[in-house]
């Protein structure tokens, strides 16, 4: 039996394990961004951040990630300056708290214009299909990418290259996002989603307080400096070595065993 679709899109979640799978669908309309989609996005991201999971991936139903958004849907709100993303959900684009703590890894395929770009840039990790399409094309419509595109792809590929699809809106490939720093991985077209639920079970299986330990400590020499991160290592590696897991560590090293990690 089909799946009875709504027509302003729907973001579903789904458990897998220690895995939160969350799915963008609205493939007729090849995934563009109602504001029903972004409350639910922001709602699956506060899911994702209920302790029950040890790391998420984001991917979409159809052809395609997201072809941006609904223009004539979010237009309206943006000019009235409402939040497309209510603030007592968890910020998808890492802008404002409450902030994302739990890894995220995307797949991406097709058309990835705009605030899939964003998204994708947001998160930890990203898989691209070989075929997917990218477009930061928020001058050609006269406004400006608001979603960290800005930030993020002068940080990753450096002012001239970020600049040249920045200020053009010109696409591009996923051998060209691979070489910018924008995605990790390229697969052939169909495979994305299994590597990055690949990526994601391997990340599920490590100590999850190391793994949250180390995001921060990335974060924080990032959106601060590396010496207010160093500042915090003797502290941090100090509550992590009193862990439950620190010593699954050590006893399976010694054991010659997979560890079984508890997230205490």
């Amino acid at each position: 039996m089909e799946l009875e679709r709504d027509e302003n899109g729907t973001v579903r979640v789904e458990a897998k394990g220690d895995l939160l799978l969350i799915e963008i669908d609205r493939p007729k309309k090849l995934n563009g961004f109602t504001p029903k989609m972004f409350e639910e996005l922001g709602s699956a991201y506060n899911t994702l951040e209920s302790d029950k999971f040890r790391c998420g991936v984001l991917h979409a139903n159809g052809d395609s990630f997201t072809a941006g958004l609904d223009l004539p849907e979010i237009f309206p709100l943006i000019k009235a300056g409402k939040e497309l993303v209510p603030l007592e959900y968890v910020d998808p684009f890492g802008l404002r708290p409450p902030m994302r703590t739990t890894p995220l890894v995307v797949a991406v395929k097709g058309y990835c214009y705009t605030l899939g770009i964003e998204l994708m840039l947001a998160a930890d990790i990203v898989i691209a299909a070989n075929d997917t399409r990218f477009s930061q094309l928020e001058v050609k419509r006269g406004v400006m990418a608001t979603g960290g595109a800005t930030i993020r792809m002068v940080e990753r590929a450096g002012w001239g290259n970020a600049m040249k699809f920045l200020l053009t809106g010109d696409e591009f490939s996923a051998d060209t996002a691979l070489r910018m720093n924008f995605v990790q991985e390229v697969v052939d077209s169909g495979m994305e989603l299994v590597r990055a639920m690949e990526v994601a079970e391997n990340i599920a299986s490590q100590a999850p307080l190391a793994v949250r330990a180390t995001m921060r400590s990335a974060q924080t020499a990032l959106g601060k400096n590396s010496a207010a991160a160093v500042s915090e290592f003797k502290s941090v590696q100090s509550l992590l070595l009193n862990s439950v897991d620190a010593v699954e560590g050590l006893t399976s090293f010694v054991e010659r065993r997979p560890a079984k990690f508890i997230g205490r």
